[in-house]
C-alpha cells in the first residue's frame, strides 16, 4: 500500500492553527464595520462632490459579496478540503485589502471592497478549520466555538473605534493596509502548518445552485437596503427586486432538490437540530441587528454622543461575550448540553432587549451599559453554541455546507431584521413626531425638537419590544432542541482519508470515509 500524505497534526501545530483562525476571525469581523466610522475622510479624499451618494454602496458591497459567496465556500470545503479553501479565501481577502488601500476613486474602492468581501467569507471557512483542528481527546467541539464568539464580540466593539482612530491619526488607507502584515503571516503559516483531512474522491460542484443562491441573497439584501429608504416599497425597482428574490428562491430550492451535489442539501432540514438551529440563528441575526444598530442611533440622536464615543458603549457587550465564552468552555466540559446554552442565551438576550425597550430621553447611561452587558452574555452563548450544535449534528461529509449554512441564515436574518425594524421605526415616528423623518431631528429646536426626541424614543422602544418578541420566539424553538449526547470525533482515525492508497479497492474505497 503506497503512503499517502498524513493529516495528523502535533499539539504544537494545532495550537498554531488555532491562533491563525482567531486572527482571521478578528480580521473578518473588523472589516464588516471598520469602514463605517471613516466614511467622511474617504469621501473627502476620493470624491468630495458626489462621494456621499456612494457611501451606502461602499458599506454594502462587502456584505453583499460575503453573503453571496457563503454557500459556495461551504461546498468547496466539503469537496476540496478546508485548507485549500481557507488559503484561497485569505489570499482573496488580502488582494481586496491591498486594492482598497490603493483606491484612486470611489468606484475603484467599491469594486475592491466587493472583492475583499468575497474573501471575507473566510470567517465561515475558519469555523470549519477550527472544527477539523479538534484533537482526538478534545470533547464538545474543542475550543473553537466559545473563543470564536469572544473574538467576534471584540471585533464588533473595536471595529468602529479602530476605523475612526486610524482615519483620524494616520490615514484612512491604513484601515485596509493593516490587514496585510497579519494576513500574510496567516497565509504563510497556514500553508506550512495546517494538515487537515484531504478529500480524494471526485465530486462535482453545483455552480448553478451557488449562482442562484448568490442571486437570491443579493436581491434580498438590496431590497432590505433600499426599500422604504432610498426607494418606496411600491416603486418599480423594489417591486422588481422582490419578484426577482422570490423567483431566484424558487429556482434555488428546485435546484437543490434535483442537483447531485447541492450547495445546501435539503436533507439537512430533515435533521431536527439543524432545522431548529438554522431558524434560531436567523432570528438571532435579526435581533442582534435591531439591538446594536438602534442602540447606537439612540445614543447619537437622543443623547448627543459622538459616533466614535458611542462605539465604546459596545465594550460591555464584548466583555459579556468574552466572559461567557470562557465560562461556557468549562461548563461544556463539565457536561452542560448545547440546548442548555441556547435556551439560556435566548432568555438572556430577551431580557436585555426588554430592558432596552424601557429607555427614555433621560435614562441613566449605565442602564444602557447593563443591557449591552446582558446582551453580550446572551449572544456570547448563542454565537458559539449554535455553530457547534450544527457541526456536531451534520453529516461529516457535509460539515462545510452546514457551517456556512448557519452563517448564511444569520446574515439573511440580519438583513430582514434591519429592513423590518427600520420600517417599524419610521412608521411609529411618523405617527408621533412633529413631521418629517428621523434624519431631520438634528435641525429641530425648541418644542419641536423635544417632541421629535420623545417620538424617536417611543419608536425605538417599539423596535426593542419587537426584537424581544423575536428572541422569545427563538427561545421557544430552543426548548424544542433535543439534548445532545457526546458527539463522535469528526476524524477518529486519520487513515480514513487515505483511501486512494489502495488501487484495487474499487470506487467505494476511493471515497473518503468521513461519514459516521
Amino acid at each position: 500500500m503506497s503512503a499517502a500524505r498524513s493529516t495528523v497534526m502535533t499539539r504544537r501545530q494545532r495550537v498554531i492553527g488555532f491562533a491563525l483562525c482567531i486572527v482571521t476571525i478578528l480580521l473578518a469581523v473588523l472589516d464588516t464595520n471598520i469602514v463605517s466610522s471613516a466614511t467622511v475622510p474617504i469621501v473627502r479624499d476620493l470624491d468630495p462632490v458626489h462621494g456621499v451618494d456612494n457611501i451606502p454602496w461602499l458599506i454594502a458591497a462587502y456584505q453583499l459579496a460575503a453573503t453571496a459567496a457563503l454557500p459556495l465556500y461551504g461546498k468547496l470545503c466539503d469537496v476540496l478540503g478546508a485548507k485549500k479553501v481557507f488559503i484561497g479565501a485569505v489570499a482573496t481577502f488580502l488582494a481586496g485589502s491591498a486594492l482598497c488601500g490603493m483606491a484612486g476613486s470611489m468606484d475603484w474602492l467599491i469594486a475592491a471592497r466587493a472583492l475583499q468581501g468575497i474573501g471575507g467569507g473566510l470567517m465561515s471557512v475558519t469555523m470549519v478549520v477550527l472544527r477539523e483542528l479538534k484533537g482526538p481527546g478534545e470533547k464538545n467541539g474543542g475550543r473553537g466555538g466559545g473563543v470564536g464568539g469572544i473574538v467576534a464580540g471584540a471585533g464588533m466593539a473595536l471595529g468602529p473605534w479602530l476605523g475612526g482612530a486610524l482615519a483620524e491619526h494616520a490615514d484612512w488607507r491604513w484601515i485596509f493596509y493593516v490587514n496585510l502584515p497579519f494576513g500574510l503571516v496567516v497565509l504563510a503559516a497556514a500553508v506550512r502548518v495546517l494538515k487537515l483531512p484531504v478529500r480524494t474522491a471526485r465530486r462535482t460542484i453545483d455552480f448553478l445552485g451557488a449562482g442562484l443562491a448568490a442571486a437570491f441573497s443579493t436581491t434580498l439584501l438590496l431590497v432590505t437596503e433600499w426599500g422604504g429608504k432610498d426607494h418606496a416599497w411600491s416603486s418599480p425597482l423594489i417591486v422588481g427586486l422582490l419578484v426577482a428574490t422570490v423567483a431566484t428562491l424558487v429556482l434555488f430550492v428546485r435546484r437543490q432538490a434535483t442537483a447531485a451535489e447541492p450547495v445546501l442539501p435539503l436533507g439537512l432540514f430533515r435533521i431536527r437540530e439543524l432545522r431548529y438551529g438554522f431558524a434560531i440563528q436567523g432570528l438571532v441575526g435579526a435581533a442582534m441587528m435591531g439591538s446594536v444598530v438602534y442602540v447606537m442611533i439612540y445614543l447619537q440622536a437622543v443623547r448627543g454622543i459622538a459616533a466614535s464615543s458611542a462605539g465604546l458603549y459596545l465594550i460591555p457587550m464584548a466583555i459579556g461575550m468574552a466572559a461567557v465564552g470562557l465560562l461556557s468552555e468549562r461548563l461544556a466540559t463539565a457536561g452542560w448540553s448545547q440546548k442548555t446554552f441556547v435556551v439560556s442565551g435566548t432568555v438572556s438576550a430577551s431580557a436585555a432587549l426588554a430592558l432596552l425597550a424601557t429607555l427614555s430621553t433621560d435614562t441613566s447611561l449605565w442602564t444602557v451599559r447593563l443591557a449591552l452587558l446582558l446582551m453580550g452574555i446572551g449572544f456570547g452563548q448563542l454565537v458559539g453554541q449554535l455553530v457547534r450544535l450544527v457541526q456536531d449534528t451534520a453529516p461529516a461529509d457535509q460539515l462545510g455546507v452546514a457551517t456556512t449554512g448557519v452563517r448564511f441564515f444569520q446574515t439573511l436574518g440580519s438583513a430582514l431584521g434591519a429592513a423590518f425594524f427600520g420600517t417599524v421605526l419610521s412608521r411609529v415616528y411618523a405617527a408621533h413626531g412633529p413631521g418629517g423623518t428621523t434624519s431631520t431631528i438634528g435641525r429641530l429646536t425648541g418644542h419641536a425638537r423635544r417632541q421629535a426626541l420623545d417620538a424617536f424614543v417611543t419608536s425605538t422602544n417599539v423596535v426593542f419590544w419587537t426584537a424581544t418578541g423575536v428572541m422569545l420566539l427563538a427561545t421557544v424553538l430552543a426548548t424544542r432542541l433535543p439534548t445532545r449526547r457526546e458527539p463522535e470525533p469528526l476524524n477518529p482515525e486519520p487513515v480514513r482519508v487515505r483511501a486512494e492508497a489502495d488501487p484495487e479497492a474499487g470506487a467505494s474505497a476511493s471515497t473518503p470515509s468521513l461519514h459516521r
